[in-house]
This record gives structure tokens, C-alpha cells and sequence, in this order.
């Protein structure tokens, strides 16, 4: 970073120096613009170093459109077509970076997520990009020559200014709804926000049966609104959690119907059948209890179903049991919130923006990119990949 670099007046600045900001600063930079990034925090790419366990996961290879939250679907597809996953990886692969994939497509670093910040500003450095990190920014303007910023670092202008600041979650972070103040200063519209990929808590009686076992993890299909996913689903002091739970919590809201399959993959009927067939004396909570955890196989029965030995259910009971065991309804009550949310479901409003570009609609030279806008990934690297692509199509059109 050129922090000798003199004057104040740039082609872009880019506010926020997470993943998509620093991907769209080096991308106008390595096309000749003069770029300044202004960070609020100490130090870039803070959420970069925490993910994936510290070891970043930064990107899917398996992206695609359907794995996005948005009130237009179609929103993303352009600059996800235009930088792809493997665009990203050739990025790390020159950069000596070693990495595998854990599961589903999930690309992780071997070693460290410092290394992808290294690569991000190793690049950011060699465009010529200008960052400066505790710049707090006090107001924007917009007028004659574009648009200035008023910094704790003093001012600062730009004729093309690009809202890279991330969303609300992890707020101890430096997550700050700066964005949208910005947006809405311009006569954006914001979509409502709410936390995503976050834990589910429960209350009442679900809360008081499940709250002992907490720790425990089994793999379940969760189910809501459309969406399933399967994965792992781990018991907490307060609800539920694991990524099936995260999955399926953006697609969750209070009041809505959440259905989980216990045995993911199983016919459950089937399964009952053949073992009361083959060990018609053991008790249900025993033989569950070869299927599931123990401590929540015991439990299901103790709250949830009769425990007898096997030769003792009729057909029809069985059958009830296999509707228990692959719909059971899981009535949560709220999220974790923003505190250990992962990502921030809406945002801005993507029908005032270029799917193309980044760019607005209603004021040329004001560009939204990553976290901010109304399109939410999955989890497992999908929003890094919205991240680099959103910025990369910004950062093409400065």
C-alpha cells in the first residue's frame, strides 16, 4: 500500500476493506485506476481471517445462482458467470497458496486464512492501491467532481464511489449498518434485514427437554419453506445449531413450519420393520439408540415416542413412529441474532442496481457490492464467491 502516495482525489474510493472491497479495488487497479480503500477498523479482511475456522473457506465450486437468497433470483447470475470460482483459484494457485476441498465443493487453505488477506493485498499493492485502515468516515457528499468524503484522515474525493462496508452480523467485528444509511442517503431502497446462517434458539418445552444434551451432534435433513439441506445438527444450551441448522435458519422465520428427518436417508418405516423383525425383544430406545446419539434416541422416547419392546407395535404404530422419526417438528423460537450470524439476509435493493456493473440506477458513480446488497449465499464459500464476483464487476466497470 502507497500510503506516501500524495493528494487525496482518486478515480474510486472503495469503502470497506473486506473481501468484496478488496477484490474490486485490485481488479480497477490492475486496469490503471487510482483506487483508495478506506477501513474503518484496524486492519482489512477481519471477517476473511475468521472464517472456516481460521482457515478461510474462499470459494465453492459448485456456485450457482440456486444457491443464493435474494427478491431477484436472477440478480446474481451475471457476475457470477463473469467470475467464477476457478477465476478465484488460478488467483490463490499463483500465489502458492495450498488448499483442499473439506466437502460439497468447500475450497479451505491448508494452512491460514492470513494467507488469502497476503495474497488480496500482495495484489492490492502491486495495482498501486491506496489503503487506509481506523479511517472512520464522518459524511459523504456528492456535488462537483464527483463524491467527497469526510474521514477521521481527512478528506478525501472520487468520481465513482463503491459501498463495500458488509452487512450486520458480528457486530464485534465492526459490523455497522453504515451501508444502508448510505444507500437510503441516495434513495436506495433496503429490504428489511434479518440474520442468516445462524443458530436456532428454543423455548418452552423443547428448550427444557433438549437443553441437558447439549453438545450432542447427529445428522438430520432440516426442511422449511421449500428448502432442505443435510448436514449435521448440533444440540445447544439454547437450541440448535450445526451447518443443517445454519443452512436452513435463512430460510427460517418465527411463526414458520421446520421439519426435520432424523434418519437422512433412511426409509424409516422399512427400517423399524426390519428390526422388529430381526430383534422383536429389544426395546425402541435401544435399537434408536444404535441409529441416533444414545442420550437423544432416550430422550425422543422418554418425550416424544412410546418406548416399548419392538413386538409390541402394532403396524400402525410403527408407521406413526416413521412419520416422528423423518418429519419431526422442530418448533423453534427465534435466532441467535446478529451476534453470531454469519451473513445478513436484504439489503439493498437489487432492482436499483446493474446485475452488469454494480452500479445504481438513480445516481452514476455510486456502485453496492458483497454483503451490503439484497443476495445472500449458502454456506460453504458461496458468499466469498458472491464477494469476488460482485467486486470483480464493479471493479471491471470503474
Amino acid at each position: 500500500m502507497d500510503r506516501a502516495a500524495a493528494g487525496t482525489t482518486f478515480d474510486a474510493i472503495v469503502i470497506g476493506g473486506g473481501a468484496a472491497g478488496l477484490m474490486c479495488a485490485l481488479t480497477a487497479g490492475q486496469r490503471g485506476r487510482r483506487v483508495l480503500v478506506v477501513e474503518h477498523a484496524n486492519r482489512v479482511g477481519k471477517k476473511i481471517l475468521m472464517s472456516g475456522g481460521g482457515r478461510c473457506n474462499f470459494t465453492n465450486t459448485g456456485t450457482s445462482p440456486a444457491n443464493f437468497l435474494s427478491a431477484n433470483p436472477h440478480f446474481c447470475k451475471s457476475a457470477l458467470a463473469r467470475y467464477t470460482p476457478w477465476d478465484f483459484i488460478a488467483m490463490v494457485e499463483r500465489h502458492g497458496i495450498a488448499y483442499h476441498e473439506k466437502e460439497l465443493g468447500q475450497q479451505f487453505c491448508d494452512e491460514s486464512s492470513k494467507q488469502i488477506v497476503a495474497m488480496l493485498l500482495e495484489e492490492c499493492a502491486r495495482a498501486g492501491v491506496r489503503i487506509e485502515t481506523s479511517c472512520s468516515v464522518e459524511r459523504v457528499q456528492h456535488g462537483t467532481g464527483g463524491f467527497h468524503l469526510h474521514t477521521t484522515r481527512g478528506l478525501f474525493s472520487a468520481a465513482a464511489l463503491v459501498v463495500a462496508s458488509g452487512g450486520l452480523s458480528i457486530p464485534s467485528m465492526g459490523a455497522s449498518g453504515f451501508g444502508y444509511a448510505l444507500a437510503r442517503q441516495f434513495d436506495h431502497a433496503v429490504l428489511p434485514t434479518r440474520a442468516g446462517l445462524v443458530p436456532l434458539t428454543l423455548s418452552g418445552k423443547h428448550q427444557e427437554r433438549l437443553a441437558d444434551l447439549s453438545g450432542v451432534a447427529l445428522p438430520v435433513q432440516a426442511r422449511c419453506n421449500g428448502a432442505a439441506f443435510d448436514n449435521f445438527m448440533l444440540l445447544t444450551h439454547r437450541g440448535v445449531s450445526g451447518p443443517a441448522i445454519l443452512q436452513v435458519s435463512s430460510y427460517w422465520q418465527p411463526g414458520d413450519d421446520l421439519r426435520l428427518d432424523l434418519l437422512p436417508g433412511r426409509d424409516a418405516l422399512e427400517t423399524l420393520q426390519q428390526l422388529q423383525a430381526e430383534r422383536p425383544a429389544a426395546e425402541l430406545k435401544t435399537v434408536l439408540g444404535e441409529l441416533l446419539p444414545k442420550r437423544f434416541a432416550q430422550r425422543l422416547c422418554e418425550h416424544w415416542l412410546a418406548n416399548r419392546p419392538m413386538k409390541q407395535f402394532t403396524g400402525p404404530q410403527l408407521r406413526g413412529i416413521a412419520v416422528q422419526l423423518s418429519d419431526w417438528p422442530l418448533v423453534a423460537s427465534g435466532t441467535e441474532g446478529y451476534r453470531t450470524a454469519e451473513v445478513t439476509l436484504g439489503g439493498v435493493d437489487t432492482d436499483q442496481l446493474s446485475s452488469t456493473t454494480m452500479q445504481s440506477r438513480l445516481l452514476p458513480g455510486l456502485f453496492f457490492i458483497g454483503e451490503v446488497v439484497d443476495v445472500t449465499g449458502w454456506l460453504g464459500g458461496y458468499n466469498f464467491q458472491w464477494a469476488w464476483a460482485s467486486g470483480h464487476a464493479a471493479g471491471m466497470a470503474l
